[in-house]
């Protein structure tokens, strides 16, 4: 409700709080994804639902606590929008990101977003409203999908240095941290522009376990190999499957080049890319 205040589009949707709510849901809302309005988060709080008695199900086995039922749609990509607002009201804009998950978890991010400047700069509108709207301090993430006709549905926000916005650490003048960091401080927001193509790929913890589950560090010296690589780890000192553990960015002049080097250092660490 809040997102359709600020003149951003969402997907059709209804709020679920009790039994009686569940008579509302309709054919046209479905198939469909419930939702948990708090504490969802990797894909966490979500089942897909195909009509009103797997609906009633799902209600259930969330515990019957405050849900959103959203449509689903024709997806074509998620691509992911951080932004930053002072205090002053000044507001500054990174380039767009494109995601990519597995099992609800970010694995890729392309950035700049391999898209038509159109769809890329209306995303950039979108944040710049939310962000306004909010009259929100800091760094905010608008997280949106791109539907097969080129129109674009707000899916998520996240009020914070972002997964998504880790390349910028490497690739922008400014990065979303420092840029935190101004916004807090209501100093002057930093440059946002974007120098260097990039790739940055998750490292979870999957990939400190064998295939007997004994725990070893992963061999970095052959992904350190690669030009323009840049390893982040993050100190965590206990791996679990699926923790976050860090990330690696892959720097080059073009999309293609980043690309390439971000599936050598896949392939080594025995991750998987999309195309």
């Amino acid at each position: 409700s809040f997102i359709k205040s600020a003149d951003a589009p969402v997907a059709p949707h209804l709020l679920i709080e009790s039994d009686e709510d569940l008579k509302k849901a309709s054919a046209p809302y479905f198939p469909a994804i419930l939702k948990t309005a708090r504490l969802g988060y990797d894909g966490k709080g979500q089942i897909t639902v195909n009509d009103r008695r797997e609906l009633a199900m799902a209600f259930e086995k969330l515990g019957k606590v405050r849900c959103v039922l959203e449509k689903r749609l024709p997806l074509f990509k998620e691509v992911s929008v951080i932004a930053a607002r002072n205090s002053k009201g000044e507001v500054a804009v990174f380039p767009v990101s494109e995601n990519y998950h597995r099992n609800g978890i970010l694995a890729v991010s392309v950035m700049p977003a391999r898209l038509d400047e159109e769809i890329t700069n209306r995303a950039r509108e979108i944040a710049s409203k939310i962000i306004e709207k909010l009259d929100y301090v800091g760094v905010l993430c608008t997280e949106l999908f791109v539907l097969s006709d080129g129109r674009l549905v707000v899916n998520e926000l996240a009020p914070r240095p972002h997964n998504s916005g880790h390349a910028t650490i490497d690739a922008c003048i400014c990065s979303q941290y420092e840029q935190q960091v101004r916004a807090m401080a209501n100093l002057p927001l930093g440059d946002t522009t974007q120098v260097s193509k990039s790739v940055m790929l998750n490292l979870l913890g999957d990939l400190w376990f064998d295939e007997n589950e004994n725990v070893r560090e992963p061999d970095w010296s052959q992904v350190l190999d690669i030009p323009g690589l840049k390893l982040h780890l993050y100190g965590k000192k206990q791996p679990r499957h699926a923790r976050k553990m860090g990330h690696i960015t892959c720097l080059a002049a073009t999309e293609e080049e980043a690309m390439f080097k971000a599936q050598m250092a896949a392939r080594i660490l025995g991750l998987e890319l999309p195309e």
